[in-house]
């Protein structure tokens, strides 16, 4: 019978090079869980949304998480939360891991053990119908739309204090919106003149609204991408380590990541809590 990733993580086994170490004691916990309880928001394509034909979960995200499941041999169970909400549901156990596109940052490591699994980075963008906006300069001393609950307010402020100020231009102005689907109906509406969201979603996005919106530049701060976890549940913690480490080894990963067009940002080891 194929062992699972548990037993050999409790085994210490050697895996394509990489000790996957673990104590039996911490084999032992993980192995009491019949479920890992996992949140998710569906609306962040394509990492994580709701099939419109089915209106059952998928995206990359998604797929990660039942893979992680799979080698643990554990079943996931998705729960939807408000952003804003999953690290407090993590540090009151309410849900065991966060699996829903959270940048792994300092004052989220406060709360919450991070494994990192993606690159990303925030980027602007604007519609077509801006024949007027064509480089990130040209937003200075506009409104630009993003979500509220993200790093993304600040990162914009940055940039803008690092690049228009210095040009002899404008601040951007920020404007806070509920969600990135929210600032692109600013967007369309011409309420706002450009958005910011993660580079990693754009291009579906311009693949489902074809001749819609168009990039400014590339994506102007560098993120890391994580896994949420209890900082005291360290079983869990090296047990969704290895099996991305696994997942990388056996080259699963990278198939997960090709299939959403998202292998730009993969890693190539996995990393706890590497964000700034």
């Amino acid at each position: 019978m194929k062992k699972t990733l548990l037993s050999l993580l409790a085994a210490g086994v050697l895996l394509n090079g990489v000790v996957l170490s673990q104590s039996a004691s911490a084999a032992e916990a993980l192995k009491q869980k019949d479920e890992i309880k996992v949140a998710m928001m569906p609306n962040y394509p394509p990492l994580e949304f709701k099939d419109p034909a089915t209106d059952k979960l998928t995206g990359m995200d998604y797929d990660l998480g039942m893979e992680i499941g799979k080698r643990l041999d554990r079943k996931i169970t998705w729960q939807e939360i408000g952003f804003e909400q999953m690290v407090n549901a993590v540090a009151t156990k309410r849900v065991d891991m966060i699996l829903s596109g959270m940048t792994d940052t300092k004052p989220r490591q406060d709360i919450a053990t991070f494994v990192d699994y993606y690159n990303s980075g925030p980027q602007f963008y604007t519609t077509v119908a801006h024949k007027d906006i064509n480089t990130m300069l040209d937003l200075c001393g506009k409104k630009v739309g993003t979500s509220r609950r993200t790093t993304f307010p600040a990162e914009i402020a940055a940039w803008s204090t690092a690049n228009c100020v210095p040009a002899g231009k404008p601040a951007i102005v920020v404007v806070g919106a509920e969600g990135t689907a929210d600032a692109r109906t600013q967007l369309r509406q011409g309420r706002i003149e450009g958005v910011v969201q993660g580079s990693e979603t754009l291009p579906y996005i311009m693949n489902l609204e074809k001749d819609t919106y168009k990039p400014l530049g590339k994506a102007f701060a560098y993120q890391v991408t994580g896994i949420g976890i209890s900082k005291d549940d360290t079983a869990l913690i090296d047990g969704v380590k290895g099996a991305l480490t696994a997942m990388i080894a056996d080259g699963t990963y990278l198939k997960i990541l090709t299939k959403w067009g998202l292998q730009d940002g993969a890693i190539q080891e996995v990393t706890i809590n590497k964000g700034k």
